[in-house]
């Protein structure tokens, strides 16, 4: 069983950051690639940020300058350090991974930029 176990929304102001975690098993933090999706009311679920076994790392152009994605493999876990957030960047993020042609996510973790 897959397990993805997320932590770190919460409710910031404008500007402001926070870290969302993403801890895992470490046959799948080892072998698998790692990604932060969101999904917006009213929008499709987007990709955020992804980062292979190897440490490579991709980002939406939206976040790009603002997000880091990161593992740490003592604690199999993968975070998403978020800075100088927006009202846009509003949405439950979710963690994910595919193993073969199978997506599996987290219960998701709500992120709410408001003043």
């Amino acid at each position: 069983q897959v397990q993805l176990v997320e932590s770190g929304g919460g409710l910031v102001q404008p500007g402001g950051s926070l870290r969302l975690s993403c801890a895992t098993s470490a046959i799948i933090f080892n072998t698998e690639r790692m990604a932060w999706y969101r999904q917006a009311p009213g929008k499709q679920r987007e990709l955020v940020a992804a980062i292979t076994s190897a440490a490579v790392t991709n980002y939406a152009d939206s976040v790009k300058g603002r997000f880091t994605i990161s593992r740490d493999k003592s604690k199999n876990t993968v975070y998403l350090q978020m800075n100088s957030l927006k009202p846009e960047d509003t949405a439950v993020y979710y963690c994910n991974t595919k193993i073969a042609t199978m997506d599996f996510w987290g219960q998701g973790t709500q992120v709410t930029v408001s003043s």
